[in-house]
């Protein structure tokens, strides 16, 4: 209670406990005056004691008796007539303040201000526990029975501060509010000003607003009509007049900055000296001033942002516009068409416009590695400007799917893009493959799958990888066993466990197979002395292989015809139901010269060393009599005897007739001839896309029974947008492909039409 000072004594004599009204505030009076007026001076425990207690023996004396009003008493009177002594005090202390006031502006009047409101908010709290009995008694007594005007002291005070002095200043031209706003303002163009000033005269417009139904509770009525509502219509002209002039003179890059800045500034001021309930309405109005009345300037810089990877102000961009309601919707349009014109630019450039008509000799690499590039920077642009934000990962994502499955190099073929993707997965999963030494190869594989994921038709895909599988395990050429597990996991966990069944169905045959070769050796050894053929098989089930028997005979060579016909004998005794069909096509030989000095190790296909075995017996040889000792068709021999010739391991000098080379020399002890020929190549590609074609029509008919089954009756509609929703993740039906289906199945009875209702089916149990 007491300062440093010496404490003031000049109160007087205290009171009789039955001292009257005049005797009683003359002392009070001279304590209240000290408080409001010489608080520094301090006041000491006794005097606050004196003060208290004389407020008390006044408000319990019971000298004044007789009824007022009803029942109520004299000292309930005395209480009133306290009461107004006290209103009437602190209407009288206003006057020499406001004389002070009416000659102070600006930046003076609100300091004079929060000096005079901090000595006065502080007299008055003292002032409410002296008077702590006629608050907890009289006032109490009079709110209850509904006199809503009478406060508690402290509230009484600020609200003749209210009445007396803020209103007085503020006056018709709000003297006050349009100091602060003035201030403000010289703050919004740089000058420092005295923030804490500001937030004592802001707080004090808080404090000033009264609930009458409840004083404790906050109330902000004269801080949003004083203050708040003129403040926020000064930031609109402010930033109005503000952001235009900056766009006459500056690029919209530039204006993001200072939006930026600006947004930041005012959330700061909300911190540092407005209401927290101001935050809503002053960021919602700087938003709008700031942002959308230049929306279209803005979107309309977009795209040289993009053009120019100016990721910086990309970011600053999206954190604008992500505030405003749809403001990011026009960005993302634009963005997806952004992504897929770069895809389309990629894919272009590599081998000119016109690429569709040259996508047989594109190398997937290049094609896989410049779509890769487009999503890859685009997708960094996502992350790091735009947050990953949803919206803009499904527009690369949309972007993407255009790009990667129409585009220059597919040309009107929906096929050209799986087939090679699937080739690129075939070139990374090879032995000595460069792009697997060089880079991390189930990186790489991770690659292809982002690119996957786009295909739609992705039946296409696993026709084709599953083809190039086969033709890496027949030639044991894979990379290694645990990348193509890896890939195969990949697939199954992009398309479930059915679209990779058949690949690992493969895997198991190969282990069979490497089984059922040493089972036949050991056999061979115990029975056939004369075995001097090194020999390996495998048998590969039809349903799991994508492979086709050759489409001619084939004359097995006689010196191979013994362990052929061993092994057939063999087999048949271990599998009597089942038949052999034997792929002469897609199997190899190695075989040894003799003819020569050095001793060479050729690797050749089936079709080349029956060609050569012909050499044992004879030094030159016609095609006719070629094709005649291998039944091999003069189409497909031409092509074998040409990969000889270019090897030079035949001589062809005269036209049909092919000669054996016997001054052959190669660098390399092992001399690998078993090149594919064109004819298989061109034959591989229709034969895949011929699968496919077949595994569709079973896929959509199956699809169609399934849903029927379960549905019972569809209509015709319904049913095409069903099997379209439950197919698109393998690939893109077509709806006359579907309408076929569903004839076909009306005619095999798996539906029928309903009577009397067009266009209806029911499935048939």
């Amino acid at each position: 209670m007491s300062g440093a000072a010496t404490p003031d004594t000049s109160f007087g004599k205290v009171p009789s406990r039955t001292a009257d009204l005049n005797e009683t505030w003359d002392f009070l009076h001279r304590g209240v005056e000290h408080i409001m007026l010489h608080l520094e001076k301090g006041l000491s425990f006794s005097h606050y004691t004196n003060l208290y207690t004389t407020v008390y023996n006044y408000c319990t004396s019971t000298k004044m008796q007789g009824k007022l009003e009803g029942n109520r008493s004299g000292a309930n009177l005395v209480g009133a007539d306290l009461y107004q002594k006290l209103t009437v005090y602190l209407q009288e202390h206003f006057k020499p303040l406001l004389l002070k006031f009416d000659t102070l502006q600006d930046e003076e009047l609100l300091r004079y201000y929060a000096q005079e409101w901090d000595r006065y908010t502080t007299g008055a709290n003292y002032l409410n526990r002296l008077f702590t009995y006629l608050n907890r008694y009289w006032v109490k007594r009079e709110r209850d029975e509904g006199k809503k005007t009478v406060y508690q002291v402290y509230t009484l005070a600020l609200a003749q501060w209210k009445s007396g002095v803020f209103m007085h200043i503020q006056g018709h031209d709000t003297k006050l509010a349009g100091a602060l706003l003035r201030m403000i303002e010289r703050q919004r163009n740089g000058d420092v000003v005295d923030q804490g000033l500001i937030k004592k005269v802001v707080d004090s417009f808080v404090s000033l607003g009264l609930d009458n139904s409840d004083p404790n509770k906050e109330c902000l009525d004269v801080y949003k009509e004083h203050f708040e509502i003129p403040f926020l219509d000064a930031t609109d002209k402010y930033y109005r007049q503000e952001s235009e002039a900056f766009l006459a003179q500056n690029s919209v890059s530039d204006y993001l900055k200072k939006a930026e800045d600006r947004l930041k500034e005012e959330e700061d001021r909300v911190e540092r000296y407005l209401h927290t309930k101001t935050r809503k309405d002053l960021i919602s109005r700087c938003e709008n001033v700031l942002i959308r009345e230049h929306l279209e300037l803005m979107q309309d810089s977009f795209q040289r942002l993009l053009d120019y990877d100016q990721d910086e102000d990309l970011q600053r961009m999206y954190a604008l516009l992500a505030r405003i309601p749809d403001g990011l919707e026009p960005l993302r349009k634009r963005f997806e068409s952004h992504v897929k014109q770069a895809g389309l630019s990629a894919v272009s450039k590599l081998s000119g416009e016109g690429a569709g008509a040259n996508a047989d000799s594109l190398d997937p690499k290049a094609y896989v590695d410049a779509l890769l590039e487009v999503h890859r920077k685009n997708s960094e642009t996502v992350q790091r400007s735009f947050k990953g934000e949803a919206g803009f990962a499904a527009s690369l994502d949309k972007a993407c799917r255009e790009f990667v499955n129409r585009n220059a190099a597919t040309g009107t073929s929906s096929t050209k893009s799986p087939e090679l993707i699937a080739k690129h997965a075939d070139m990374l999963l090879r032995k000595n493959n460069k792009m697997a030494e060089e880079d991390d190869l189930e990186g790489a594989l991770n690659r292809v799958m982002i690119l996957f994921k786009y295909l739609e038709d992705k039946d296409v895909f696993q026709t084709f990888y599953t083809t190039k599988l086969s033709k890496r395990l027949i030639h044991g050429v894979s990379a290694s066993d645990e990348a193509e597990a890896s890939m195969i996991s990949k697939l199954k966990e992009a398309c479930g466990f059915e679209y990779t069944n058949k690949l690992q169905r493969m895997f198991t045959d190969m282990s069979l197979s490497k089984d059922l070769t040493d089972n036949f050796k050991e056999r061979m050894q115990q029975t056939h002395d004369d075995m001097d053929i090194n020999f390996s098989i495998m048998v590969l089930g039809t349903n799991f292989w994508p492979l086709n028997p050759p489409t001619h005979d084939f004359l097995i060579p006689t010196e191979i015809a013994p362990t052929y016909d061993r092994f057939q004998k063999y087999y048949q005794s271990k599998h009597s139901g089942r038949k052999l069909t034997w792929l002469w096509n897609y199997s190899k030989n190695e075989l040894r010269t003799n003819y020569l000095n050095q001793k060479y190790m050729l690797m050749t296909s089936s079709y080349q060393m029956a060609v050569l075995m012909q050499y044992n017996k004879h030094d030159t040889l016609s095609l006719e009599e070629l094709v005649a000792a291998t039944a091999v068709s003069k189409e497909i021999l031409t092509q074998v005897l040409a990969v000889l010739v270019k090897a030079k391991i035949l001589i062809n000098d005269e036209a049909e007739q092919y000669d054996l080379n016997p001054n052959f020399k190669s660098k390399k002890i092992r001399v690998n001839l078993n090149q594919p020929i064109k004819a298989e190549v061109k034959q591989e590609s229709s034969e895949v896309l011929k699968a496919v074609d077949e595994d569709r029509k079973y896929v959509i008919q199956a699809t169609i029974v399934r849903i029927m089954k379960a549905r019972k009756t569809m209509k015709n509609q319904a049913l095409i947008q069903e099997v379209i929703s439950q197919i698109s993740q393998r690939f893109a039906p077509k709806i006359p492909d579907i309408k076929k289906a569903i004839e076909t199945l009306l005619e095999k009875e798996y539906i029928e039409r309903v009577d009397g209702q067009k266009d209806t089916f029911a499935y048939v149990a």
